[in-house]
């Protein structure tokens, strides 16, 4: 057989063609491996998304969240072991509702009334940063709420809201619970919280100057380390359980359809040094949040802002906001950063839409 001899000019041809196509197969690998990456979304971390809208930090509304991230508020990460779903505010900015406070905040799809309810929220969470400024002596200052229960009605108070935190140059800070009361009336200017610690101390533990931070807690929790809650209502009863490793675990109840605050002498003595000086001095209808439609909210709700303190000495830190810019904000921790790693969420059968809240707020 006659041997045909490949000129160089065409052995060079074919060359360069197998090493494009040898290029491009691995440019191709290396995008899917880059693609395959960026799926990790929240609801691959904790698949329960179905159950809540989210309120991101901007104050918009971003609905049901399967497959969705926003780098500035809500994301995964991975710290190296596991993932988690970050949840972050800053201090300033635009607000969901009436609050003052920025959110990136799960508020469930649906509501559920305390009386007949048989409702469970879990979580396993760790918060990575509170706001590095704001008035020591405003007891919201450097603290963020990691878990609610809010009323869809009438005042649209809070029977319960889970806090950490933790003062500028301190190592440990502290996990607390407050209950708010549902105002007797059709007034809610008098209503307040009662605090009661979980780790470290409650609420009301404040500075004695707008720079002066309290003692440190000694049994407190860092930033960076992980703890869990649950919570349950049924029939009538909220029952708490926090726990974390190297803590004891603690478990509290709360009557959430009777109350225990219908008189000003049943007023806590908490409340009179920290609310009643500012005109928030309230009392609690008998059946306590009996009839109205109640549900969880979960995330990171930053509690410090940059209103002043002669507004409210309990509840504006005149903390540095940088005009709303977030990347300011972000650049010198005047934010809250809150990292989930598991939830779970079990709906009573007699649970219903909880639409109505969101278009009042939205």
């Amino acid at each position: 057989m006659k041997k045909r001899n490949i000129s160089p000019t065409l052995s060079l041809i074919i060359l360069s063609l197998i090493l494009v196509f040898t290029s491009c197969k691995n440019e191709a690998k290396k995008t899917t491996n880059k693609e395959v990456a960026k799926t990790a979304y929240a609801n691959d971390v904790i698949p329960f998304f179905d159950h809540w809208k989210l309120i991101l930090g901007d104050g918009s509304n971003a609905g049901i969240i399967n497959n969705f991230e926003n780098k500035d508020y809500f994301y995964t990460t991975n710290d190296g072991t596991t993932n988690w779903v970050v949840f972050k505010s800053p201090n300033g900015g635009d607000t969901h509702g009436t609050s003052n406070n920025t959110r990136t905040e799960l508020a469930q799809t649906k509501k559920w009334y305390p009386k007949t309810a048989n409702d469970k929220l879990t979580a396993t969470l760790k918060v990575m940063n509170v706001s590095a400024t704001g008035d020591a002596r405003v007891a919201a200052s450097h603290s963020v709420v990691v878990g609610q229960i809010h009323s869809a009605d009438k005042h649209e108070n809070e029977p319960l809201k889970i806090f950490y935190k933790k003062f500028p140059g301190h190592t440990k800070g502290s996990v607390f619970w407050h209950y708010e009361i549902n105002t007797a009336g059709d007034d809610n200017s008098g209503r307040w919280d009662y605090s009661t610690a979980v780790w470290g101390n409650d609420f009301s533990i404040v500075g004695t100057e707008a720079n002066t931070s309290p003692e440190e807690p000694k049994e407190g929790i860092e930033l960076g380390e992980a703890f869990s809650y649950e919570i349950e209502v049924k029939n009538g009863i909220m029952t708490l359980k926090f726990m974390s490793d190297g803590h004891e675990t603690k478990t509290f109840t709360k009557n959430l359809i009777k109350s225990e605050y219908t008189t000003t002498a049943d007023i806590p003595e908490q409340t009179k040094n920290l609310f009643v000086p500012i005109g928030q001095d309230g009392v609690e209808r008998e059946e306590a949040y009996t009839g109205e439609g109640c549900f969880f909210k979960l995330g990171c709700y930053n509690q410090t802002n940059g209103k002043s303190p002669e507004v409210n000495k309990n509840w504006c830190s005149g903390a540095e906001t940088h005009d709303g810019d977030i990347i300011k904000q972000y650049a010198d921790g005047n934010y809250a950063e809150v990292w989930f790693k598991t939830g779970s969420i079990s709906v009573s059968d007699n649970a219903v839409s909880n639409e109505g809240y969101f278009t009042k707020n939205d």
